[in-house]
């Protein structure tokens, strides 16, 4: 649940889109194209396939129509990466059924979801509206086993597949095909001069030559990436050379171009690209860094050689680092036949020959071994002996599955490695002759492990350790030497009791996480880890003391733990961020630093808002969700963007002593809230939405109808470019959870859509009439719609939810435009009550006063005059107050 208030806070606040794709050569072309395909106004279900060749560009152009265009449209949404490969031959039913699993784990972010039979996907999709893109397709099969046909999705999804084989999109009945052309010349010699110069043209002196490379590179943007960034810096000459080189070689396809980039490089740049392609795809940086922080390799130039070369990228969104193709791994094979030779190895089948035969040698450095399609394997006692230069070992299934990977009990020795990744680990302890003190990283998920090693160990590099889910684990051994360590995760840990003193040494740690850890009753506390920033001891049910280890933390997770108000020390914790108390047994809430910015008091006894809550300046997010208790809400912070107070079953009165606009406002199922509390809820400005208990659409809708759709009679002069809608919607009882938003389409009289929105991802289930609220601009600046024409004589609007459009049983819209004529000094007067409202009630908030009684007389005052005023000074009377005027107001209280 704390995860799904997490999701829940990253949609309302709207997090930043990623800005990787931005200035890409031709990108804007490709996905407009796409844009005309994919039609999105459409509720019907469609598959789209992208093809063309490698290096073409296909999935660069998928990740960018998913991050940058698609996905905040969607709410359940998948990418599926690197198919290729992922069904060979014959596919068994267990492989089918791991890959559907995958997919449904992505959508729903459930990584232990259970599946039982091929139908899954469209039993839980076939009422949902999804994105999927499914990346490197080169097998028919992968099709049916994962959209085998448009049946198996809700309505408005939309599944997208790319490949360099345009027949296996035919044969899935796949016609709507966007074919990725090679770009123009134009646009290949700019990619090239970006590449090779930094700028969009060609210098002086180079024209010839940049045309000879783009010819012989075929125009193919990934070959001008990397040949351009392997010759920048360099003169005529050189150019020159690399001409004939590549002129000299019959075969030029995709391999041998990226290959140029490749041999170009100097020798510790060839290492540290191999190791990034073959175990470090897609980590991060600073991980990467932290691991190879012993070799000889110069990391961090390094990395910026490779992304200068265009032979990886590193993530602006994540800070993720990946290769951009995978046609280098080749160059790891070639080191040798035998694959206990090479210093990589990551093929399942030849890591089960080298683990069962014994044959692994000293040139052995990394293992990334994918248990999933392997079957059952016995690893030989002496299966690590040889291979004493082993540095990074990873076993896993990325498909899931039960455990095939044995191990004989009188096995003792694994080499000192600084990675050691071992998802289900069999055993009850690490071998007896491993020593840890190079490790820099353990992750032991979901393992048989009851302790890792007895004694007091050197770990001087240790940084992360993962044991989530390993049920069995009775113990944590001294961790006094581990005073690097910055995270120690623990969740689901059923069978431990307490934590070890020792981590009172742990002054880098930075999050401690021991979630579920259902049996946990000890914590040490009278210490301040001076670095940890996150702790989460939700679902500790047998925790009864507050674990008071640290006044630094950020972020302070408690859940179903039985604690009647926090210690007053916590109210002195000035770095505080997020705080989640989620416990019936909280009955006040006394002590809470001013700074904190999220708050959730979800499922707890309280029965008000508090005053110490109320005086909260920088509070953005409250969740009083599930409050079963709470009566009133009497005062707010006027920092205040989002209130949940769902299933508030009590809760009757409802007043704000601000007037500044918000994000959200979700009172679903506070059946008891009396009129005046409702009339001050409809009445605030959102920027999402509102959604309340209500019998019926408010009189200030002054266009309504029955059903889910309404046309309106536009007088001329009506609109303006920048006219704005409010729109209501009244449902019926929902039973149960729905998910998907409520979306909007807006046109025209000859049914020309003008604009389609959708309300953000929502729990639909309520047990009464209720009223869902959204503001909207008929004309959104910057997208195809922004250039209709405003001199239209009607406008439809048509509501619709995938599920349960039959449950929409009445609409309002109120058309609001800006510009109001005439400014009487009634109009005035009003809005300097709506300023000095505001900011008094922020004054006296910020003093820890009552204002209640004086903000509430100037509101019934403004309530009297608004009657008369038109609906264009409210739009602007709605705006922020002066902020210099509060801040002149904050400094006389002071």
């Amino acid at each position: 649940m704390i995860q799904k208030i997490a999701t829940d806070v990253s949609d309302k606040l709207n997090l930043t889109p990623s800005r990787d794709f931005e200035g890409m050569v031709g990108m804007e072309a490709h996905l407009k194209r796409l844009n005309s395909l994919l039609c999105l106004e459409s509720d019907e279900v469609k598959m789209i396939g992208i093809w063309g060749p490698a290096g073409i560009g296909k999935t660069t152009i998928a990740r960018a129509l998913f991050d940058d265009r698609l996905s905040s449209s969607f709410q359940h949404k998948c990418f599926m990466g690197n198919l290729k490969g992922s069904i060979k031959g014959v596919a068994d039913h267990d492989s089918k059924l791991r890959l559907q699993k995958q997919l449904l784990s992505k959508i729903f972010k459930e990584e232990n979801m259970k599946i039982h039979h091929l139908g899954a996907i469209r039993e839980r999709l076939h009422d949902q509206r999804v994105l999927i893109i499914l990346d490197d397709v080169d097998d028919l099969k992968q099709l049916e086993v994962l959209a085998k046909e448009i049946s198996w999705f809700g309505s408005g999804s939309r599944i997208i597949g790319t490949t360099e084989d345009k027949k296996i999109l035919k044969a899935h009945g796949i016609h709507n095909i966007y074919r990725v052309d090679f770009p123009s010349k134009k646009d290949a010699l700019e990619i090239l001069c970006l590449s090779a110069f930094k700028q969009s043209s060609i210098p002086d002196g180079f024209e010839e030559l940049a045309n000879k490379v783009a010819k012989l590179c075929s125009n193919l943007p990934l070959g001008l990436c990397v040949v351009g960034a392997s010759l920048r810096g360099e003169g005529n000459q050189e150019w020159e050379r690399l001409l004939s080189r590549i002129e000299s070689s019959l075969d030029r396809d995709i391999d041998d171009i990226l290959r140029i980039g490749y041999d170009r490089l100097l020798t510790n740049d060839k290492s540290l690209f191999l190791h990034i392609a073959c175990f470090f795809n897609y980590a991060k940086v600073d991980n990467v860094t932290a691991l190879l922080a012993d070799s000889n390799l110069d990391v961090g130039n390094g990395f910026n050689t490779l992304a200068d070369r265009s032979l990886v990228r590193i993530s602006t969104y994540d800070d993720g680092i990946s290769v951009l193709s995978d046609s280098n791994l080749d160059i790891v094979l070639e080191q040798s036949k035998e694959p206990g030779k090479r210093e990589f190895i990551i093929e399942p089948e030849e890591i089960r020959d080298v683990l069962t035969n014994e044959t692994g040698t000293g040139s052995v450095i990394g293992i990334s071994f994918d248990t999933s399609n392997i079957g059952e394997v016995s690893v030989s006692k002496d299966a690590f002996e040889g291979m004493r230069n082993l540095r990074f070992l990873r076993i896993y299934r990325l498909l899931g599955g039960e455990v095939t990977l044995q191990i004989p009990e009188d096995m003792d020795y694994i080499p000192r490695l600084r990675l050691l990744y071992w998802d289900r680990y069999p055993r009850k302890s690490l071998p007896r002759r491993f020593k840890p003190e190079r490790l820099v990283e353990l992750h032991m998920p979901r393992s048989n492990l009851e302790l890792l090693w007895g004694g007091i160990e050197p770990l001087p590099n240790l940084k992360i350790i993962n044991l989530n889910r390993s049920y069995r684990l009775k113990e944590i051994p001294n961790l006094s030497k581990a005073t690097n360590l910055e995270r120690l995760t623990l969740e689901s840990c059923l069978s431990l009791v307490e934590l070890p003193s020792s981590i009172s040494n742990l002054h880098k740690l930075e999050i401690l996480d021991v979630k579920f850890c259902s049996m946990l009753q000890v914590i040490p506390t009278n210490i301040n880890l001076a670095s940890l920033e996150r702790l989460d001891v939700s679902g500790c049910s047998r925790l009864r003391t507050f674990p008071d280890i640290s006044s630094n933390i950020k972020t302070l997770i408690f859940g179903n733990i039985k604690i009647e108000d926090v210690p007053p020390s916590v109210g002195c914790w000035s770095r505080l961020d997020q705080l989640h108390i989620s416990s019936r047994s909280l009955k006040r809430l006394m002590h809470v630093p001013p700074c904190i910015t999220l708050l959730s008091l979800r499922g707890s006894g309280i029965e008000r808002i508090t005053d110490c809550v109320i005086g909260l300046t920088r509070l953005h997010w409250l969740n009083v969700d599930s409050c079963r208790k709470l009566k009133s809400i009497l005062g707010l912070p006027s920092s205040l963007k989002v209130l949940d107070a769902n299933d508030c079953v009590s809760l009757k009165r409802v007043r704000f002593s601000f007037h500044n606009p918000m994000h959200t406002l979700d009172f679903n199922n506070c059946l008891k809230l009396d009129e005046e509390a409702k009339r001050g809820i409809i009445q605030r400005s959102v920027s999402r939405y509102i959604c309340l208990p209500c019998k019926k659409i408010p009189e200030e809708f002054t266009h309504k109808a029955t059903g889910k759709s309404i046309t309106i009679p536009l007088a001329p002069g009506t609109l303006s470019a920048s006219s704005r809608f409010k729109a209501s919607i009244l449902i019926l009882p929902v039973e149960s959870y729905e998910t998907e938003g409520i979306s909007c389409s807006i046109r025209t009289k000859g049914g020309v859509e003008v604009h389609c929105c959708e309300l953000p991802y929502h729990f639909l289930r309520v047990r009464s009439e209720h009223l869902f609220i959204f503001h909207g601009d008929l004309f959104p600046q910057g997208n195809k719609y922004h250039e209709v024409d405003v001199t239209m004589s009607e406008i439809t609007f048509e509501f619709s939810h995938t599920k349960i459009g039959d449950k929409i049983i009445e609409c309002g819209v109120q058309i609001m435009t800006e510009g109001a004529e005439g400014d009487s000094s009634r109009e005035l007067e009003v809005l300097k009550l709506r300023v000095a409202a505001a900011q008094l009630g922020d004054l006296l908030g910020n003093l820890n006063l009552e204002a209640t009684t004086i903000t509430t007389q100037m509101e019934m005052e403004m309530e009297t005059m608004k009657q008369k005023v038109p609906s264009s000074l409210k739009m602007k009377t709605s705006k922020p107050a002066n902020v210099g005027f509060m801040s002149w107001l904050r400094k006389l209280g002071q």
